[in-house]
């Protein structure tokens, strides 16, 4: 269960789809166990940076990330196309699943990556993907039909940040397809693919992560799109899907849409407001 808002993000989003046989199953187990990289409110901006709340009041080339910058660099509703609702209890979705362990024996590639889709498996569950943030954070999540998506802002520590994307780069090579299995010995298939990311930021990688078992007479897979954008020493991480697929476009445009708010509160400025979001 979340106690702080930016915490926690890929482990509520995957908890919080557990409505189907293999979500249900792997609720009931009690596991404990979870391109790119380090290249380097109608509110008017302000032309200074030193003039807002949201960045460092000290000028320089590389701001800090405020509390106060980290929530206003969220995106919304109105960021996102469809039917996505704005929830207010994103932080709060459940801690149910547990993918469980890494099976060396079944693994398809080196049984020396079985370490690499271990720290996978627990980033999801533990919600860490980049590491513990060093400095400010915020989440927020959208919800439509049974499709979640997490969307954080945090700033980490810059050697820190380009070795976490640096390893995820190497994750649908090293863990392509392997075993996953329960405290009750339940299996199911994890596969790893390369996702695409638009170009922005400084740095990025995307992953899609299917998790397929069966816990009733049919298999149920579960698909996630994980997206992450360096800006500076700031990132942030989209974490979208659901048992019926995930929508890359809703993905992408996120990341887009985010990115440039990141960049306008580094820059001393407020995001502007969306078209319908001035309630």
């Amino acid at each position: 269960m979340h106690r702080r808002l930016s915490s926690r993000p890929a482990r509520s989003l995957a908890s919080a789809l557990a409505t189907g046989t293999l979500l249900t199953c792997a609720a009931c187990s009690g596991d404990g166990g979870r391109a790119g990289g380090d290249s380097a409110s109608d509110v008017v901006a302000s032309p200074l940076a030193a003039d807002s709340p949201l960045a460092s009041p000290h000028r320089s080339a590389a701001p800090a990330l405020t509390e106060a910058g980290a929530k206003a660099a969220l995106i919304t509703e109105a960021d996102l196309e469809d039917n996505w609702n704005q929830v207010k209890s994103a932080a709060d979705w459940g801690d149910r699943l547990s993918i469980g362990k890494v099976d060396v024996a079944a693994l398809l590639t080196a049984k020396a990556n079985a370490a690499d889709c271990q720290r996978l498996l627990d980033a999801l569950y533990d919600d860490d993907l980049l590491g513990k943030p060093s400095g400010a954070s915020a989440l927020t999540g959208f919800e439509q039909s049974e499709s979640r998506l997490l969307y954080q802002v945090a700033a980490y520590d810059r050697a820190r940040l380009g070795a976490s994307l640096n390893w995820l780069k190497t994750l649908p090579v090293k863990c392509d397809q392997f075993t996953a299995t329960d405290s009750k010995g339940g299996h199911r298939t994890v596969q790893v693919i390369e996702n695409p990311v638009p170009s922005v930021g400084d740095a990025r990688q995307g992953l899609q992560v299917t998790v397929t078992g069966t816990g009733g007479t049919e298999p149920t897979t579960l698909t996630l799109e994980l997206a992450v954008v360096r800006v500076g020493t700031d990132a942030i991480t989209v974490t979208s899907g659901g048992l019926a697929g995930t929508e890359s476009d809703t993905t992408q445009l996120a990341v887009r849409q985010g990115t440039t708010h990141l960049k306008d509160v580094l820059a001393g400025k407020t995001p502007p407001a969306q078209p319908g979001n001035q309630d």
